[in-house]
């Protein structure tokens, strides 16, 4: 009987053992998952995380500058630094309509293509508790802490880009939610130009234009062609979906203009129409050479191109209201398809073409935070540069 017993009692012991270590694995279990829920691996990318170390001649035609201008009085350059986004939470915790569209099919990388700006991709796994970034539902959303927002909070940026004109206007893009504001900007035409780029003549005008980068469509990482001709898609600086919300999407010059992506590397002259609309909104047009000098030559601004610049880091006085931001770059391929000068230069491509190179350049603008005069350049059209759009005309 006592045998029994003994028999029994270590039965049970076994028994209890088993259903503790099958506990404690299903404990183990339910730890990984959290952790698996609640982080993004970091995801090595050979491709995309060679150092990118050119200038801007890599992606700039050199001398190419045809025009200068107007000169401000002045190029220093303001310290000033916005804490939050204009629609961002006190928590400063994003939330961005345009993450929930972006293509699955891409693994975000922590160790992107490193720029030569001061901001680049977070190298470490952030955890969902983190109060300065929401992980977005897209495994390729993965953002930086140190992303900085060159707008300034809502009541430091409104006075300088909308009350001071009147109050800006909205609308809402109705491909993904998001609200652009822009502003009516009184200023001069230039009917008459010299050869060397100078204006003539001019007529007094008006135009409406976005006081803020376009962002739309899917993310594609750096390394990669925008060339999915079916759908809209967009870099993010440093592969990175916050930088997008701050700056707007870059965008290669066939995306931009919406034609198909071998416009990149030949001429699509013909099918370039007055008002462009390309990527923007129905209503809206690429921003010209044209709209950018009645920008530049709106009422009130005393500053020259100083005063189309935000004052949040990017040296500006804002006299005009156009709220530009240094959004930087993605180089060419032949660059090694990275980015960089964010906080340091803006760059836009025209809607027309340049001759140069059997016609892999358009014509573009940019302008770094010291910059003193208005110029219109060559860049290769594979570059990724920043969009704006201006309302057509009733």
């Amino acid at each position: 009987m006592n045998t029994i017993k003994r028999i029994g009692l270590v039965s049970a012991v076994a028994f209890a053992l088993f259903a503790f270590n099958a506990c404690g694995d299903d404990s183990n279990s339910t730890s990984a998952s959290g952790e698996n829920s609640a982080l993004s691996s970091a995801v090595e990318d050979e491709e995309s995380s060679s150092s990118i170390n050119g200038d801007s001649a890599s992606s700039v035609i050199p001398g190419s500058s045809s025009s200068v201008i107007l000169s401000d009085s002045e190029g220093s350059s303001s310290s000033v630094k916005g804490s939050a986004p204009a629609d961002a939470s006190s928590s400063s915790v994003i939330s961005d309509p345009d993450r929930e569209s972006s293509s699955s099919s891409e693994k975000s990388s922590s160790s992107s293509a490193k720029s030569s700006s001061s901001v680049n991709s977070s190298s470490s796994v952030k955890s969902s508790s983190s109060s300065s970034v929401k992980q977005s539902s897209s495994s390729e959303d993965q953002s930086s802490s140190s992303v900085q927002n060159p707008w300034g909070t809502s009541a430091e940026w409104y006075p300088f880009s909308c009350n001071a004109h009147g109050g800006c206007l909205e609308f809402t893009d109705d491909r993904n939610g998001r609200t652009y504001k822009y502003l009516k900007f009184d200023g001069k035409k230039c009917l008459n130009y010299s050869e060397t780029g100078k204006c003539i003549s001019t007529k007094d005008t008006s135009i409406f234009a976005m006081v803020e980068n376009l962002n739309v469509g899917d993310i594609v990482r750096g390394f990669k062609d925008q060339k999915d001709d079916s759908k809209i898609e967009r870099y993010c600086y440093d592969n990175d979906t916050l930088n997008c919300h701050y700056y707007g999407g870059l965008y290669q010059w066939a995306e931009m203009m919406q034609l198909p992506s071998e416009c990149n590397t030949k001429s699509c002259a013909d099918q370039i129409e007055p008002n462009h609309r390309g990527i923007c909104p129905d209503g809206w047009h690429l921003l010209t050479y044209d709209d950018f000098f009645i920008v530049v030559n709106s009422n009130g601004n005393q500053d020259g191109v100083k005063g189309v610049r935000s004052t949040f880091g990017f040296g500006g006085s804002n006299d005009t209201g156009f709220s530009l931001v240094g959004a930087g770059m993605r180089i060419t391929p032949m660059g090694g398809g990275g980015f960089k000068e964010l906080n340091q230069t803006a760059y836009w491509f025209y809607p027309t073409e340049n001759s140069y190179k059997d016609y892999a350049t358009a014509d573009n603008g940019s302008m770094g935070k010291n910059e003193k005069y208005m110029n219109k350049n060559a860049l290769y059209k594979e570059t990724g540069v920043s969009v704006r759009c201006v309302k057509n005309e009733k």
